[in-house]
C-alpha cells in the first residue's frame, strides 16, 4: 500500500474506479427471463399479482402527489434496490444499467479517462487532483495535484458530488475534455484527450540489501500481469527477500488471487467454497512456482476479501511471516447475475475457507507479529514503522 493511503483512501477520480471493496467473484450469469421467480402469475412471493397491484397503486400515488417529478426507471431501480437491501447483506445488492458498466470496467482494471486521482474538498465544495498517473494524458498535461476542478467543458462543479465530476471527465477514447482549473487562485483551462488506462494496481521497488518490495492495490483482471512483471523483475534483480504489501487491499477478483497464490504457494489447496447446499468447489496449486525466498507480508484492517485469501493462505503453509494489525474479515463470495437489459444483481453465494478449514468472516487473520500503525511518526517524521518492522525481520531471515 502507498504510505500515503495510511490516511486517506484516493477517490479514482477520472478513472471512475468505483471501488469495488469486497467483490471475490465477478462470475456474470445471464438471466433471460422465463424464471418462475420472476412470473407474475406466481402465487405467494414478493413477486404476485396482489402485490404488483400494490406496487402500481403506491407508484402512481407518487406520480400524482410527490412535489417533483420521477421517472418510472428510478422507480423500478428503487424497487430492485430495495429488493436486495431486504436482506440485510451489505454486499446482496442491485446495480443499475449504468453502475453495472462502471463495475465492469472496474473489474477489468481499464478505463477511458485522463490518468488521474480525483478527492473531495468540501469546504471548498470542488472536486481537487490529488494523484496523477505517469505516462497518461493527465501527466502529459498541465495538470498538477491540487489543482481544483471549477468547470468540466463550461459545466461549473461547485457542490456537484465526486461521481457527477467524475462522470463529466470520463468518455470514450480519443475523445477530448476541457478542464477548467484553479491553481492557487489563478484559473486555467486545460484541454486533455482521453485514452484506455491500465490502472496501476501493483507497485514494484528494491529496498536497500537487496528487498524486493511489493505492493498489491486490489486484484483486478489486469492484476495477475503486473504481478507476474514484479515478480520477473524481482529476480531479475537477485532480490534476497520479499515484502509483500497487502495493508489496505480491499480484495477483488477470485480468480485472480487464485492465479496469485499459483505464483507463490507449495502445492495444495489455495481456498475452497462452500454454499449453502453443501456443495463445495475447490481451488488448487500445483506447487510449480513456490516462493522459496524469505518473505514477510504486512495486512492490516483494511486488507480484505481476496487479500485474506492470499495472506491466510501464505499464514496456513507457513511459508511468510504476517505483520500489521487483523485483517477485516470477510470470508463470502458473490457472483454477479446481469439481467438483458444491461443491470444486474450482486448475491453473496457462499463461504470460502483457507486451506486448514478456517472461515475467517467476521474476525479476520490475525498477523504473527503484531505492529500497530504510528500515524504521529509517519506525519512527523516520514517514518513507516510498520514497513519498518518488517525490514528489520527480513532482514534478520536473509542474514
Amino acid at each position: 500500500m502507498n504510505n500515503k493511503g495510511k490516511f486517506k483512501y484516493f477517490a479514482l477520480g477520472m478513472l471512475v474506479a468505483t471501488l469495488w471493496f469486497f467483490i471475490i467473484g465477478g462470475i456474470v450469469l445471464c438471466i433471460r427471463g422465463g424464471l418462475s421467480l420472476l412470473r407474475p402469475d406466481v402465487e405467494g412471493g414478493a413477486v404476485s399479482e396482489q402485490n404488483l397491484e400494490k406496487m402500481e397503486y403506491f407508484q402512481n400515488l407518487l406520480h400524482t402527489y410527490y412535489y417533483e417529478d420521477i421517472s418510472d426507471e428510478e422507480l423500478a431501480d428503487g424497487v430492485m434496490y430495495g429488493l436486495m437491501e431486504t436482506v440485510g447483506d451489505p454486499y446482496t445488492c442491485y446495480y443499475s444499467v449504468e453502475e453495472m458498466k462502471e463495475l465492469s470496467a472496474d473489474i477489468e482494471g481499464i478505463f477511458h479517462g485522463i490518468g488521474a486521482y480525483l478527492e473531495m474538498d468540501y469546504d471548498a465544495g470542488y472536486a481537487k487532483i490529488s494523484g496523477v498517473i505517469d505516462g497518461t494524458p493527465a501527466s502529459q498535461s498541465d495538470i498538477k495535484v491540487g489543482d481544483y476542478i471549477i468547470k468540466v467543458d463550461g459545466v461549473d462543479t461547485y457542490e456537484m458530488t465526486l461521481t457527477d465530476v467524475v462522470a463529466m471527465i470520463r468518455g470514450d477514447a480519443g475523445t477530448q475534455v476541457v478542464l477548467t482549473l484553479n491553481r492557487g487562485g489563478e484559473e486555467r483551462e486545460v484541454t486533455v484527450t482521453r485514452q484506455n488506462i491500465e490502472t496501476p494496481t501493483v507497485k514494484y521497488e528494491l529496498l536497500d540489501n537487496d528487498i524486493a518490495y511489493i505492493t498489491i492495490t486490489e486484484f483486478d483482471d489486469i492484476t495477475t500481469a503486473q504481478f507476474a512483471e514484479a515478480k520477473n523483475q524481482l529476480e531479475a534483480d537477485n532480490a534476497k527477500g520479499l515484502i509483500l504489501d497487502l495493508r489496505g487491499n480491499p480484495g477483488g477478483s477470485l480468480a485472480t488471487v487464485v492465479d496469485i497464490c499459483e505464483m507463490m504457494l507449495p502445492e495444495g489447496m489455495i481456498v475452497y467454497t462452500e454454499d449453502k447446499y453443501g456443495n463445495r468447489v475447490e481451488y488448487k496449486c500445483d506447487g510449480e512456482n513456490e516462493f522459496t525466498l524469505p518473505l514477510v507480508v504486512l495486512i492490516d484492517g483494511g486488507s480484505a476479501s481476496a487479500s485474506e485469501i492470499l495472506a491466510g493462505a501464505i499464514k496456513d503453509y507457513k511459508i511468510g511471516t504476517l505483520i500489521g494489525t487483523t485483517t477485516y474479515g470477510k470470508g463470502i463470495v458473490q457472483k454477479i447475475f446481469s439481467y438483458e437489459d444491461g443491470s444486474a444483481v450482486k448475491i453473496t453465494v457462499s463461504k470460502y475457507y483457507t486451506p486448514n478449514g478456517y472461515n475467517i468472516h467476521g474476525v479476520g487473520i490475525e498477523p504473527d507479529v503484531i505492529v500497530e500503525f504510528d500515524g504521529d511518526l509517519y506525519l512527523e517524521e516520514d517514518i513507516d514503522n510498520q514497513l519498518q518492522k518488517a525490514i528489520e525481520i527480513i532482514s534478520e531471515e536473509i542474514e
